[in-house]
């Protein structure tokens, strides 16, 4: 199917692991390409795909960072350019599913190598990081539990992770990724800046209903990670679609997915190895 003549890109959402090997495939296709987040697992897989990217300058590549593409994260990255918050000093990003998928995220890494969680989750926070301070971190000090799911142990999954960065300008982040929300998706992001402070999401609410009752006060939460970026993931394909047809090249580059995740790599080195990790992105 690849080589029919009249499919002009290919979207692929496989498993992370596969990435690489699909991504060259469809360019040697004479394909576009949007391929879910991360580029891949295997460093020497990535540099060969990017090499492959590279040797096809005609052809759009996109990857899925959609974060990039919600209203909320896109509204921040506008006040954080026009200077209205500073200079940023920090920032707080959390990304935690609901335990209600555990049980389907266990099959998956079962099978799959899910990259683990810094990989496979809080990489979303480092592309948005990256993109809203344009600074790199040069330091990592990480760590992982599996208290909330010791069975993720025998498969080599930290259930929940921390990471603390150091960037070049001296900025710090904290990254928070779990898999143990008990209400819904638990996404949030606060960005402290030396004259403002942003704050995203900071409860999940489902819609603007809260009800009240004689045991108390709910407000609804959603539920998933795709029911809180439903927006985001269409608008990031009607994005790719654009870029196909004007052949303008994605805002987000290859080297950004690079980075990111070398990034997230030196972080489940950090946690696994419990020590402090320079970062090397050269």
């Amino acid at each position: 199917m690849i080589d029919v003549e009249d499919i002009d890109a290919v979207v692929i959402v496989s498993p992370i692991g596969f990435h690489p090997e699909m991504t060259e495939y469809a360019l040697n296709a004479n394909k576009h390409v949007f391929c879910e987040k991360p580029l891949g697992l295997n460093m020497d897989e990535v540099d060969t795909m990017v090499r492959q990217i590279k040797m096809h300058p005609k052809k759009i590549f996109q990857l899925g960072f959609m974060r990039r593409f919600d209203s909320s994260y896109k509204h921040a990255k506008k006040i954080i350019d026009d200077g209205k918050i500073g200079k940023i000093i920090y920032i707080r990003a959390y990304g935690i599913d609901p335990i209600s998928g555990m049980e389907s995220f266990k099959k998956f890494a079962t099978d799959n190598d899910s990259g683990g969680i810094f990989v496979d989750m809080c990489i979303h926070d480092i592309d948005l990081i990256r993109w809203y301070t344009h600074d790199d971190p040069v330091q990592v000090w990480a760590l992982g539990n599996d208290i909330a799911a010791p069975e993720l142990k025998n498969i080599g999954e930290y259930e929940t992770g921390v990471a603390m960065l150091k960037f070049k300008s001296g900025m710090i982040a904290t990254l928070l990724g779990g898999r143990h929300v008990a209400h819904g998706n638990q996404v949030e992001m606060e960005i402290m800046g030396s004259n403002g402070w942003i704050r995203i999401a900071q409860e999940p609410n489902k819609d603007f209903l809260t009800l009240f009752t004689n045991e108390g006060v709910v407000k609804p939460s959603m539920q998933s990670f795709s029911e809180r970026f439903s927006e985001a993931f269409i608008d990031e394909l009607r994005d790719f679609v654009n870029n196909v047809k004007t052949g303008k090249s994605s805002d987000i580059s290859v080297d950004d997915g690079v980075k990111a995740l070398k990034i997230a790599k030196a972080c489940k080195e950090s946690a696994d190895q419990g020590i402090l990790v320079d970062i090397k992105l050269s």
